[in-house]
């Protein structure tokens, strides 16, 4: 069994399609909307075939995820890259881009190297690889 795609609500639908296309190297569907219910979404896909669906309808309360504390349930996406040199760079790149860096990059104790970072609706972001000598 594989994870076939994690859903996002989104007031800004443009702007998370397009960070997760350039920081994340996805690839965008065509956009999907309902004009009955006023519903639109977009299908990211990324390298495996995993995909992020981010979704818009008006009405839909405003994202509570809070940089600092943390709740019960989905706490980040994880994202793995091959090396600790594209941990390294990613962090950087998004560094540049005025995105926060919360943690990291560092080793953990359960052996990855990792930072954590934001998306631009406050969901916490995990880019990862396996911690090497």
């Amino acid at each position: 069994m594989t994870l076939e795609h994690v859903a996002i609500w989104t007031n800004r639908l443009e702007e998370l399609k397009n960070f997760y296309v350039t920081f994340f190297n996805g690839t965008c569907s065509n956009k999907y909307t309902n004009a009955g219910t006023g519903f639109e979404s977009y299908f990211i896909t990324f390298a495996g075939g995993t995909r992020l669906e981010l979704m818009y309808k008006a009405g839909i309360p405003d994202n509570l995820n809070n940089p600092i504390d943390q709740y019960l349930g989905i706490i980040h996406l994880a994202f793995h890259v091959k090396t600790m040199a594209e941990v390294d760079q990613m962090s950087e790149l998004l560094r540049n881009a005025g995105y926060a860096i919360l943690r990291g990059p560092r080793k953990t104790g359960d052996g990855y190297y990792e930072f954590e970072t934001m998306d631009p609706d406050n969901n916490r972001l995990e880019i990862c690889t396996v911690w090497s000598e």
